[in-house]
């Protein structure tokens, strides 16, 4: 599987993602620069971390302007499947892929540690490999990881299944103490409707391998690649029936 994983000035997750896709995963991983307008023969998109454009004006707002992200728009709009997390998930969220927006933490600090994870859904190439009722463990660190939406779109991503990940205690309770940042409903992740487009606040790159602490985080990249795998499989069943 291709992964093409954005570099945005101020972009300091990417070298984290490609490490992990390539070393880790064994997956082809490039970079891929915010001036570029072509993703090329990319699977998958991954929207990295850090500090796009230095966040001036708002978290993700001059990212969304870059070249590539007109590409990245029309993969997503296709089917292709994108990732981003944290600035990423600021980032799709400003350019309209997402819904939803992401403010400034409630405490107004910056939160750098590990959280618990609830994952509502297997329903999502990003979830698919998380086993029923699993707890994820994994860390955080932002400043403006408060999700925000409207009464309305609240109620249509509970109905569609689109949270992905809630912020939870220990014990797996979601409870207002466990969450970092105030977001609505403890919301750490969400997918569009079409569910090929998540982002999540965590860091499941952080989290990949057991000499950093867990390796709950690859179970969503291994969730990708299983979605691409057996999608693969179904085409080239199709061709050959036809």
């Amino acid at each position: 599987m291709h992964f093409a994983v954005l570099q945005f000035p101020g972009s300091n997750c990417d070298q984290d993602c490609v490490h992990v896709l390539a070393n880790v995963l064994g997956q082809q991983a490039d970079y891929l620069w915010h001036k570029e307008e072509s993703l090329g023969n990319a699977d998958a998109v991954i929207v990295p971390g850090g500090f796009s454009y230095g966040d001036y004006l708002r978290t993700g707002s001059i990212a969304q302007f870059s070249p590539v992200m007109k590409s990245v728009k029309a993969f997503a709009n296709e089917g292709g499947l994108v990732l981003g997390i944290c600035n990423g998930f600021q980032i799709l969220c400003e350019s309209g892929l997402l819904p939803g927006a992401l403010v400034r933490n409630r405490s107004l600090q910056f939160r750098c540690e590990h959280v618990y994870l609830r994952v509502p859904t297997a329903d999502s190439p990003f979830t698919s490999d998380v086993p029923e009722g699993m707890q994820l463990r994994m860390p955080i660190a932002h400043g403006e990881g408060c999700y925000f939406a409207e009464e309305q779109t609240l109620i249509s991503l509970q109905a569609n299944d689109q949270i992905l990940f809630q912020y939870t205690n220990e014990t797996g309770e979601l409870t207002d103490e466990a969450n970092p940042n105030g977001s609505i409903l403890n919301i750490a992740g969400i997918c569009n409707e079409g569910r090929n487009v998540c982002g999540m606040m965590p860091h499941p790159e952080r989290a990949s391998e057991n000499v950093l602490g867990g390796n709950d985080g690859r179970l969503v990249f291994d969730s990708m690649l299983h979605y691409f795998e057996d999608k693969a499989d179904l085409t080239q069943a199709f061709k050959v029936k036809t």
